[in-house]
């Protein structure tokens, strides 16, 4: 029998989670033997639960969402440089009995950009929410060299915290301007709870593409306001997909075809 390896994702809620849906698949068509879960950590129980996980000789690695993303990257001391800058990670991988951190969020959401054709280079882009999810893909966003950037959130803290840390690539600003967006991305969880609170309409028109970050089988606030503009609307699903590809990469050193399971999650929703 070939090697079992040991994986999993660590969040709070985690119920939702599609990625052991995910990585069976891709466990399956790359005919690797893994055993993925999904495994609900509070905050005071993550570095214990992270420590106790990989003293299994069969770990092989483990994906982090939310809320952990920040703290996973002050527990992991081998970070690569962008999880390292940006301070949050989704993927950890044991090599030669050592733990390593890394972000595929941010490739993952350029890599399914451009598999549906959405420009950032040159494009107005607005932001929605400065918590983890943004900050990890925005620096990847920023070095597609997007013609703008605002960032609006609810807590003023947390947005110019960010706008001080990228200020250096490129100028954020902190409030809406006159500009037509070209780019909505929405990085605010409440665009999955329902408590979404959209912008004024007259920013948009219906060539506006609108992005969640987040994802739901039953769709997203966000994209239910959207569609009400534009029918350029995606959630995030394509994202979870590719980056989940991405992490299987780092593990595994192959890079799992995505088009089979974008096909099953779709079948999913219907």
């Amino acid at each position: 029998m070939s090697k079992l390896y040991k994986l999993g994702v660590i969040g709070s809620p985690i119920d939702h989670s599609l990625s052991p849906f995910i990585h069976s698949r891709f466990g399956r068509q790359e005919n690797i033997n893994l055993d993925y879960r999904a495994y609900k950590v509070e905050d005071e129980n993550l570095e214990a639960f992270v420590k106790e996980f990989f003293l299994s000789k069969d770990a092989k690695g483990l994906n982090i969402t939310l809320p952990h993303k920040k703290s996973v990257a002050r527990i992991i001391k081998n970070l690569s440089d962008e999880a390292s800058f940006i301070d949050a990670v989704n993927t950890i991988n044991k090599i030669s009995n050592k733990l390593h951190a890394l972000s595929t969020d941010g490739e993952g959401l350029i890599k399914d950009m451009d598999e549906k054709n959405i420009k950032i280079k040159n494009q107005n882009i607005l932001v929605l929410g400065a918590g983890a999810a943004v900050e990890s893909v925005l620096f990847k966003i920023i070095q597609s060299k997007p013609k703008s950037i605002t960032l609006i959130n609810r807590t003023e803290e947390k947005s110019k915290k960010l706008h001080s840390k990228y200020l250096h690539m490129i100028d954020i600003s902190l409030g809406l301007g006159a500009n037509n967006y070209d780019l909505v991305i929405n990085g605010s969880s409440a665009g999955l709870t329902g408590n979404f609170l959209p912008p004024e309409d007259t920013f948009f028109n219906e060539k506006t593409v609108f992005y969640d970050l987040n994802y739901s089988l039953t769709g997203t606030a966000f994209c239910n306001w959207a569609d009400n503009i534009s029918d350029h609307s995606y959630d995030g699903m394509g994202m979870l997909i590719s980056q989940a590809a991405l992490s299987f990469y780092e593990w595994f050193g192959v890079l799992p075809s995505t088009t089979s399971i974008a096909d099953e999650l779709r079948d999913l929703r219907n």
